[in-house]
């Protein structure tokens, strides 16, 4: 090959690369020295696919993550669990079953499934699972329970939302706690008339009692739920729209309790007569100071979940918190036999200690990102987004990245709070891996201004 040739082609590559750098640096020290940027943090790294530097600004400077928290706790799930890693949901009976009566418990557990009941998985619907689970009792020609329908939540610890969460987070969907048996991925959805007042609930948390304090104003949903786990009371003020019906949705403060009173009411429907009060185990708990004794011997119901590629497609596709927590659970209970966030939370970061990323880059709380008090450097996801290129699920995780701008990126919103992590091909063929956060800026369209500074890698 002519050696001009050579010269010209490599000084040209090198030429582009410094532009890029030089673009990178100028669009940073704009952003920078905007209104919206005068009391804020900004961590940036940007390397190329094979992990050299290309760019940085404070690359190691540890900020609220929001949720691209959730690149760590997919691809630890990928790579511990298996692509192909099904929770598993059953039913059982104790005592005996003569004709057609049965004296003693009807059960449902789980393994801590975040997808049971979900409407986003085909097959795996909610009247899909009734429907299963209704085939399998008539299999056993019940007519009467002489007991309760109880719903067994003990796989997973009691306390169902990760310390450090926010108040005012925790009563809406989004902060959904995770318990032992979960259901409609713990969300149940008030529609408002245009007045402001409650229409209709559906799926209505039983026992609860509603205060509500929301007013009918401006054009956009500004309306909080405040409600606790197990909680009896909740709470609603803020504004919806004026104009309109309304649809808000809230975190279910019993799912366990819930699921128990529909499979109740299923039986009932298909004509099996139940005399005891459906109930749960951690209800039980609260009610009696007591954990209720397991003996269930008879299982006749298996349920399997979607694998787990395709809940990490929507975990990271959708920003489902609730999985992320699950799966948090999950790595505690596999791997320590606990289930506590804590120890899962452990177990996320030895899992990328191991891996080379420095202790100090990666304080965690949760595994979805909800909590302020997530600490990660920008370094720290492009070292997580590079191992992850070559492992075999890497198509799995690659895909379930949402596309912005443009871009394969999982994006985070928080209050103060934004981030962008992924991957991009630029139009020269480079391959780039980059992570953008912002902590405690003000005003303004902030992913406008974020998408001029990755807009140079396109």
């Amino acid at each position: 090959m002519n050696k001009a040739f050579l010269f010209t082609f490599f000084a040209s590559c090198l030429f582009s690369a410094q532009n890029v750098v030089q673009r990178l640096g100028d669009q940073v020290q704009t952003f920078l020295n905007s209104k919206a940027m005068s009391a804020a943090h900004l961590s940036f790294y940007v390397s190329d696919d094979k992990g050299n530097l290309v760019y940085e600004y404070q690359g190691s400077k540890g900020l609220s993550t929001a949720s691209t928290q959730k690149i760590f706790t997919a691809i630890t799930a990928l790579e511990t669990l298996g692509e192909d890693y099904r929770f598993t949901t059953s039913a059982a009976y104790s005592g005996k079953i003569e004709d057609g009566v049965l004296k003693g418990d009807l059960y449902l557990a789980s393994n801590g499934d975040p997808s049971l009941g979900s409407w986003r998985y085909e097959g795996y619907k909610p009247e899909d699972f009734k429907r299963k689970f209704i085939e399998a009792v008539h299999k056993l020609k019940l007519k009467v329970i002489k007991g309760r329908v109880l719903v067994d939540d003990s796989y997973f610890d009691f306390q169902s939302v990760p310390g450090g969460w926010p108040w005012n987070d925790i009563g809406n969907y989004y902060g959904a706690g995770v318990y032992g048996v979960n259901w409609n991925e713990n969300q149940f959805d008030v529609r408002f008339s245009k007045s402001g007042e409650i229409k209709n609930i559906k799926y209505n948390p039983p026992y609860v009692q509603w205060v509500n304090d929301v007013s009918v104003k401006g054009s956009s949903d500004q309306s909080i739920i405040y409600t606790a786990p197990f909680s009896e009371v909740a709470y609603i003020n803020g504004s919806i729209p004026e104009g309109k019906e309304s649809v808000v949705s809230g975190a279910m403060p019993n799912p366990p309790l819930f699921l128990a009173k529909e499979v109740e009411k299923w039986l009932e429907e298909d004509g099996v007569e139940v005399s005891g009060e459906a109930t749960s185990f951690s209800l039980e708990k609260i009610s009696t100071g007591e954990k209720l004794k397991v003996q269930k011997s008879n299982i006749f119901f298996n349920y399997n979940s979607p694998s787990l590629d395709k809940i990490i497609y929507w975990f990271l596709r959708k920003s489902v918190n609730l999985y992320g927590e699950a799966l948090v659970k999950t790595f505690s209970k596999l791997g320590r036999k606990d289930s506590s966030h804590e120890e899962g939370v452990q177990f996320l970061k030895n899992f990328w200690l191991k891996k080379g990323i420095a202790s100090e880059m990666i304080h965690f709380k949760d595994g979805s990102g909800l909590s302020p008090q997530n600490y990660v450097s920008a370094k720290a996801e492009v070292q997580a987004l590079l191992y992850a290129q070559d492992k075999r699920y890497f198509s799995s995780f690659y895909e379930a990245l949402p596309l912005y701008n443009g871009m394969k990126m999982k994006s985070g919103t928080i209050s103060g709070c934004k981030a962008y992590a992924g991957y991009h091909t630029a139009k020269n063929g480079k391959k780039y891996v980059y992570s953008i956060m912002v902590n405690n800026y003000s005003g303004g369209n902030i992913n406008a201004e974020l998408y001029k500074i990755l807009d140079i890698l396109k």
